[in-house]
């Protein structure tokens, strides 16, 4: 595969280190594509092909990329404590249908330091029943943190199920006040 692919489209990713560990970001020329927890050397390796075979292009390591520069300033400032709230271009080509609908609701309704229900955000796109595919689309989200999948729990209380691991998820909700400071 060659830098660019069928399209012309250019992946370029690096690794941030951050609060939760080294997060893999990825983008192309429409934006942020894909953040990726625990990128330590075979989850990264993992992703990297993943992108490749979904964009038909070897994604390149670029941190100095212009493509991944606001959104590695805008992740440091947030874990700084520093940015609450992501302003980045995102591209949503990774997902779609049902599960893009939910995760651009999640995006646009539900701000830093507030947390929603499985059930309540299904019934914001419209599908009050649907708690549990709200949840499949949690889990498929490819952009973690900068979409905030973290602030969806279970309307019962409970902190509910998160792809990055249940630790992840506490540091992320303490960092946003949400929880106090997990003791781990």
């Amino acid at each position: 595969m060659d830098s660019q692919g069928q399209d012309g489209q250019r992946v370029v990713w690096t690794v941030v280190g951050t609060g939760i560990g080294p997060l893999l970001l990825a983008a192309t020329k429409d934006g942020l594509v894909n953040v990726v927890f625990h990128a330590t050397d075979a989850v990264r390796d993992r992703a990297v092909e993943r992108l490749a075979s979904r964009f038909g292009t070897e994604p390149v390591e670029a941190p100095d990329s212009p493509l991944l520069a606001e959104a590695i300033g805008q992740v440091e400032a947030y874990f700084a404590g520093e940015r609450r709230a992501f302003d980045l271009p995102l591209d949503w080509s990774l997902i779609s249908g049902f599960n893009r609908q939910v995760l651009r609701a999640l995006a646009d309704g539900v701000p830093y330091g507030s947390v929603v229900g499985y059930g309540d955000l299904a019934g914001r796109v419209g599908q009050p029943g649907a708690a549990q595919a709200v949840g499949m689309a949690m889990g498929a989200n490819p952009l973690p943190v900068v979409v905030p999948c973290h602030r969806v729990v279970e309307s019962g209380g409970g902190i509910g199920g998160f792809g990055g691991g249940l630790e992840t998820k506490r540091k992320l909700l303490a960092l946003e006040g949400v929880l106090p400071e997990p003791l781990f």
